[in-house]
């Protein structure tokens, strides 16, 4: 069952589109391109740090937008542009000296397929692609953008004893 592969996570690595949003884009008249990112996906995010979980984010979007947003989450390893996600994951490992088994990683489509294969916590969106599903220990009741981070990362927190309501509000 994966409630057991939940234990040994202590990294969390996430694609944006269709995962952190729901995968639509707005583009505006001068060529913007805007996401809408899910608060309850931000609130889990800034607590896993606070805890001391390493989140990482990989994604194949280039935008100052998503950066401002990430980095005002205070998510300081965050990867733009990445068209071969691959050497961009491992040498984040590497550099980290991490266990890809305390490794979860969550991904919507066919570019997170190779990544998603080697971690110990495989996780996808509800409306993540069909070869995606397939392959995910963990697939979230709630689609891209809808609160699927926050699903997960709570989860992990729970089991290992760190989602305390008490002292949540406190930090």
């Amino acid at each position: 069952m994966y409630l057991e592969k939940l234990k040994p996570i202590n990294t969390f690595i996430l694609d944006v589109d269709g995962v952190m949003t729901n995968g639509q884009v707005l583009v505006t008249d001068e060529g913007n391109m805007l996401r809408s990112f899910n608060i309850k996906d931000g609130f889990a995010l800034q607590l896993a740090i606070k805890l001391g979980y390493n989140i990482c984010v990989i994604s194949g979007g280039n935008s100052a937008g998503v950066l401002k947003r990430l980095e005002g989450l205070g998510i300081k390893d965050v990867f733009m542009n990445v068209h071969e996600k691959w050497p961009v994951f491992m040498e984040y490992i590497k550099s980290k000296n991490l266990d890809p088994n305390e490794i979860a990683y969550m991904g919507d489509d066919i570019p997170d397929y190779q990544l998603i294969k080697h971690v110990g916590l495989k996780c996808c969106p509800q409306d993540a692609a069909h070869d995606i599903k397939e392959i995910c220990d963990f697939v979230s009741m709630y689609p891209g953008g809808g609160g699927c981070v926050r699903e997960l990362i709570e989860k992990v927190l729970r089991i290992h004893g760190k989602w305390d309501l008490e002292k949540i509000g406190v930090w």
